[in-house]
């Protein structure tokens, strides 16, 4: 129980749903409500997509490329401290992403999916919590379920956003994507180690 609540926290923090909100409010502000509501709908879903994707076939694209798995959590881990830094210290996703808005009539896939639900990170995290030579299938089965949970959770959050952003702010939501900055930091730090760990034998 105590790893399910962890995965599911740290899950959170590297999709970062409270994050998203004004990314989607940006991106459908030309749209009625109807529309508004499909695109969270579909954007959840093709976010969930890309994630299982890379959570299928991630590491075997890996492995046909012959790339070791204690490079790739090195590597990783180094791409998604990079990333955190950039939630801790930069703009915040939400800025940073609404910048990436230029065509309102296909926001669905770009930049509500991807990169705002299943970022460069997320993708990344998913990888790695599904390593076929730590994890058994059963394992790698709950963290995907959990994975859906978190995404649901996110399309939920879109459905209220314009109530979300009234409670909480833009002020709010800057504080709470750079707490999950701090904690995606201590993750990728956390698997950096752990890389070098089984690289060196310690």
């Amino acid at each position: 129980m105590k790893e399910i609540v962890t995965t599911i926290l740290f899950l959170i923090a590297v999709i970062d749903p409270v994050g998203s909100v004004p990314v989607y409010l940006e991106a459908t502000k030309h749209f009625d409500r109807f529309h508004k509501r499909k695109i969270a709908i579909r954007a959840s879903f093709v976010a969930f997509i890309i994630l299982l994707f890379f959570i299928v076939i991630g590491q075997l694209i890996l492995e046909g490329m012959e790339i070791s798995l204690d490079a790739f959590q090195v590597s990783g881990g180094v791409i998604l401290f990079l990333f955190a830094l950039t939630m801790i210290f930069g703009d915040g996703k939400p800025e940073s992403e609404k910048h990436l808005i230029s065509d309102y009539k296909h926001v669905t896939i770009f930049p509500v999916a991807i990169p705002s639900i299943a970022s460069p990170g997320a993708i990344m995290a998913v990888v790695l919590m599904t390593d076929n030579h730590k994890y058994s299938l059963e394992q790698q089965v709950i963290t995907t379920i959990l994975v859906l949970v978190v995404i649901l959770l996110t399309c939920l959050l879109l459905l209220a956003a314009n109530m979300v952003q009234k409670r909480i702010g833009e002020y709010g939501i800057t504080v709470i994507s750079k707490i999950m900055g701090l904690i995606l930091a201590s993750y990728a730090v956390q698997s950096i180690l752990d890389g070098l760990k089984d690289f060196f034998h310690f």
